[in-house]
C-alpha cells in the first residue's frame, strides 16, 4: 500500500473540504455546526499529515513496514469515522451521527499507541 500517496490525497481532500466549509457552508450553518465542521477538518488534516510522516518511517528504518501499515490503517479509519461523522453531523444536523465519532477517536488513540509500541521495539 502506498501510504504516502494516500496521505497526499487525504491532505488534498482536507484542503478542499476546509475551503468548502469556510466559503460554501458558512452562511448555511450555525456557529455550533461550523465549530463541529472545523473540528472535523482539524483532525482530518492533522491525522492525514500523520499518515504521511508514518509512511516515511520504514524508509528511514525507524519502524517496520508492517508496523507502519497498522498505524496508517488505524489513522485512516479514524479520519473516516471521526472526521467523516463530524462533517456529516455538521452538514445534516443529524445528531445520531455523533455516536460514530468516538469510534474514530479510539482508532486515532490506538494508532498513536501502536506507533509508540513499534518505536519502542526498534
Amino acid at each position: 500500500m502506498n501510504w504516502s500517496a494516500i496521505a497526499a490525497v487525504l491532505l488534498a481532500l482536507a484542503v478542499v473540504l476546509g475551503a468548502f466549509g469556510a466559503h460554501g457552508l458558512r452562511s448555511h450553518m450555525t456557529a455550533d455546526q461550523l465549530e463541529t465542521y472545523r473540528t472535523a477538518f482539524l483532525y482530518h488534516f492533522l491525522h492525514a499529515l500523520g499518515i504521511l510522516v508514518v509512511s516515511l518511517m520504514p524508509r528511514a528504518g525507524v519502524v517496520s513496514q508492517p508496523g507502519a501499515n497498522g498505524v496508517c490503517w488505524l489513522l485512516t479509519a479514524g479520519i473516516v469515522a471521526f472526521s467523516g461523522s463530524l462533517y456529516a453531523l455538521a452538514v445534516t444536523g443529524v445528531t445520531a451521527l455523533g455516536a460514530i465519532t468516538p469510534i474514530g477517536g479510539i482508532a486515532f488513540i490506538a494508532a498513536w499507541v501502536w506507533l509508540a509500541w513499534n518505536l519502542a521495539r526498534q
